[in-house]
């Protein structure tokens, strides 16, 4: 059981560090209001993590999974809230163009906790991984729900752990985000990100 832990332990950390959504949606709130708003946007994140855990450890999630309609329902909410990130930071980098550099340091609108929570909940590929790969990663020697659970706990803390480390070493660099001219490109990059993630929301196949 043990060696099964830490194998999935294992995926479990891989698939937590290739870069997506989250880590765009921490970037922008980290490098315009500083890493206080960056751990409150990993706080909700986490926290979407665990309604999509407890979602799936009851087998609400795999109706979500089996259900057609209602996939494509919470994959075009989540596509449409990706965009509308993406837009609004691309508008963000014009205002700050047109601003003095004294105002250019716009900062981003929303509760940072509530933008990463909404971006997780809605994103349906976080209820189809866990509908379709923690049960084959759960250890044998644990109950499913016991074993699922376990493993959502270690995601939880795997993401928290990555993405809060990524937020501190941004905070480190933050007097060369905070210039105006890498503000507005990184502003028109993480735009760009989420936009495209929203695409690929949008037209991935359940």
């Amino acid at each position: 059981m043990l060696i099964q832990f830490v194998t999935a332990a294992g995926v479990l950390a891989v698939l937590t560090m290739v870069p997506g959504p989250d880590m765009a949606v921490v970037t922008k709130r980290a490098v315009a209001s500083g890493w206080q708003d960056g751990l409150r946007a990993v706080g909700g994140i986490t926290a979407g993590l665990l309604v999509w855990g407890v979602l799936a450890v009851a087998g609400l999630a795999a109706v979500l999974s089996a259900s057609a309609a209602a996939y494509t329902v919470v994959k075009l909410a989540g596509a449409v809230y990706l965009l509308f990130l993406g837009v609004q930071a691309l508008l963000q980098s014009r205002r700050g163009r047109s601003q003095a550099p004294a105002a250019a340091v716009a900062q981003p609108r929303g509760n940072p906790w509530r933008t990463g929570l909404v971006s997780n909940v809605l994103n349906p590929k976080i209820a189809v991984f866990y509908t379709g790969l923690l049960p084959a990663l759960a250890p044998t020697g644990l109950s499913p729900h016991t074993g699922m659970a376990l493993l959502v706990l270690v995601h939880t803390l795997l993401t928290s752990v990555w993405l809060g480390g990524y937020v501190l070493l941004l905070s480190k660099a933050r007097a060369f985000f905070e210039k105006p001219a890498v503000r507005r490109g990184m502003d028109r990059v993480t735009g760009v990100v989420l936009i495209g993630f929203g695409l690929e929301v949008a037209t991935t196949q359940p």
